[in-house]
């Protein structure tokens, strides 16, 4: 088994096959084969549904993180590249403050957010970009836990930011309720809860999971100051039931009687660690 990209530390085998654990800096990684652009996995993901259940969460996030991007940059600063810009949903935010560029490999979503004329090049990062091209912003936004080469895209981010630039990383936490929730239920022999945080079988699944301070170390080690941290509602009223609807895991009876325990769940939530982390990082 390799050894940690975190600490350099031994991994041990995890809750599943595919699964794997660093003792020493809780670094969680994933032996799961993205499959981007897959004919054969295409049809797993309905596009529409997707886009119906997490936008109303995503945006909310995004606004908030757009405005604090805003006050973390330096003066004069305005360019910003979106990795993994999806939808373009971000983009149309960031637009407000900045001068965005999206970056999409999946030939689908990142089509149709052209389409609706947005800056979004086809591709992957960096390869996608031009030579000497730079930028104020980075971000990742649930992108970066996909990308099994996270050491070379960080190291990519540090080159292509201009001086003082800021690299943000939204990503999910391996310390928040539901993953550690969804740990509990893996460990008595239910395993489904843990397999879609995780996104098996999907065409880009999560390859590795971090907390606050792992992530944290793997950037610093690599030209980076931690500038801030925050955490971001992972559950949202608005938008609750298409998301629950889109797991086409249970029935509709089901399906409605969780929308109502989680609605009534969410004020209760915030004692609780949540399951996204905002992480921003300065060029040194």
């Amino acid at each position: 088994m390799d050894s940690c990209i975190v600490c350099g530390g031994a991994k041990h085998a995890g809750l599943a096959a595919w699964h794997a654990v660093c003792a020493g800096c809780q670094y969680e990684s994933a032996d799961l084969q993205p499959a981007i652009n897959d004919a054969a996995t295409r049809h797993v993901i309905d596009e529409k549904a997707r886009e119906k259940s997490l936008k109303a969460l995503r945006v909310d996030n995004f606004k908030w993180i757009v405005e604090h991007a805003a006050k973390q940059v330096r003066p004069g600063a305005k360019s910003l590249l979106d990795v993994g810009s999806a939808h373009g949903w971000f983009l149309e935010e960031a637009s407000k403050k900045f001068t965005v560029l999206g970056i999409e490999p999946d030939e689908t979503v990142g089509g149709a957010a052209a389409k609706r004329g947005l800056p979004v090049r086809a591709g992957y990062f960096p390869e996608a970009l031009n030579p000497g091209e730079s930028f104020d912003v980075i971000v990742f936004n649930d992108v970066i836990e996909h990308i099994p080469a996270i050491e070379g895209a960080i190291a990519a981010s540090q080159a292509r930011l201009n001086d003082g630039g800021i690299l943000i990383l939204n990503l999910p936490s391996s310390a928040g309720f539901f993953y550690t929730l969804s740990k509990l239920f893996a460990r008595i022999g239910w395993l489904s809860p843990f397999e879609r945080l995780w996104q098996k079988g999907l065409p880009s699944p999560h390859v590795h999971y971090f907390r606050h301070k792992n992530i944290t170390e793997l950037v610093c080690k690599r030209g980076f100051e931690l500038t801030s941290s925050a955490e971001l509602p992972s559950l949202r009223a608005n938008g609750l039931l298409e998301r629950l609807r889109f797991t086409g895991e249970v029935g509709k009876l089901a399906c409605y009687v969780q929308y109502v325990i989680l609605l009534c769940a969410i004020p209760m939530l915030r004692l609780f660690p949540s399951d996204i982390i905002v992480c921003v990082f300065r060029k040194k």
